[in-house]
């Protein structure tokens, strides 16, 4: 878990994330999830190179991540905090409360190369020591 920090005014509160700065790289897209219906999940992939930051900037979601042996949950619910998930791992997105916003800042562009889409051949990799 990453502490993004916040700014409290007197007209509401900002995070700033800023690259290679509050995360250990430069962000080079940004995307989000939302209108999730209830029930759905999303991830369920790893990557072989890209960093991200994921983010719950409206709602709540949970994050199980898996290196292929021990698996985690989080709950994300606060803007001000970020989850890190670096090369190798797993991970699934669910729970999602209804409006919830899911930010992720990732490292690198999309490429369909960098996916793992198959928790057996992601198991098998071991990508992580």
């Amino acid at each position: 878990m990453v502490d993004l920090g916040k700014t409290h005014q007197i007209k509401g509160n900002i995070t700033v994330v800023e690259n290679s700065m509050d995360i250990p790289f430069g962000v080079k897209r940004i995307y989000y999830l939302y209108d999730i219906p209830g029930g759905e999940s999303r991830g369920g992939h790893a990557h072989k190179e890209l960093y991200q930051l994921i983010v719950a900037a409206s709602g709540s979601f949970d994050v199980e991540i898996s290196d292929g042996q021990n698996t985690k949950r989080y709950n994300l619910n606060r803007p001000d905090k970020g989850l890190l998930i670096v090369p190798g791992i797993w991970r699934i997105l669910d729970n999602f409360s209804s409006g919830s916003i899911c930010l992720v800042l990732a490292s690198e562009k999309y490429f369909e190369s960098d996916y793992i889409r198959n928790y057996q051949e992601f198991k098998s990799l071991k990508l992580i020591n």
